[in-house]
């Protein structure tokens, strides 16, 4: 009986101990904020998510967008992601108070989308990140039009508005862990919102992001 008893505890340690390790999803509906753009609004889902760490704070929001576009790369070293068209629409994430991006960078209480991006392949930019995809944070009232492409320097200029210096706002995508939704801490202190992104061509695609933490100095 004694025994039964300690290992039924160190069965309800261990579960505590998982438990603190992972957040929280709580199911939002659709996006309704007129801050953010009526046309891009239009190509979210009617559901979004909001994502809770393991002290019960919201780290932010994310409605992620129906379809999105995609389109292979030539160039896939390093690249993760290689079915998402870069500078394309991903969603749009809420802060609803101040956050920070993966520079630890702080970013403004707000709404903001999210677009894909790779980090240049040259020497100005070796050893940011193990791997090359992103989502830039841009104010959403700057991003009105959801079919836009931009050039990386161009995209680069819009999210630099949203840190207020002279880096853009990135938030690191990492390999998939399933697709969820899910959200979980790993061992550099990163929690990582795990979903599906529907792409154009009906293909789900999982997928992984940082919404907290910052890059190994």
């Amino acid at each position: 009986m004694r025994k039964s008893a300690f290992s039924m505890i160190g069965v309800l340690v261990l579960s505590l101990i998982c438990t603190a390790q992972n957040g929280k999803i709580e199911n939002l509906g659709p996006l309704t904020d007129t801050s953010v753009p009526d046309a891009v609004r239009q190509t979210l889902e009617a559901k979004g998510y909001r994502i809770l760490l393991d002290d019960g704070m919201p780290a932010c929001e994310l409605w992620l967008r129906k379809n999105v576009p995609a389109q292979p790369k030539k160039d896939s070293q390093d690249v993760i992601y290689t079915q998402l068209g870069e500078s394309a629409l991903v969603g749009v994430v809420h802060f609803p108070k101040a956050g920070s991006d993966f520079r630890g960078q702080a970013i403004p209480a707000g709404f903001y989308t999210l677009r894909y991006a790779l980090i240049p392949n040259d020497g100005n930019h070796l050893g940011v990140s193990p791997n090359r995809d992103f989502l830039l944070i841009v104010p959403a009232a700057s991003d009105t039009d959801p079919t836009a492409t931009f050039k990386f320097q161009d995209l680069v200029a819009l999210s630099r508005t949203a840190t207020g210096t002279k880096h853009p706002g990135p938030l690191s995508l990492v390999a998939p862990g399933g697709a969820g939704p899910a959200v979980s801490k790993d061992d550099q202190d990163h929690w990582i919102f795990s979903a599906s992104l529907k792409l154009a061509s009906g293909e789900d695609l999982p997928f992984s992001l940082v919404v907290k933490g910052v890059a190994q100095q």
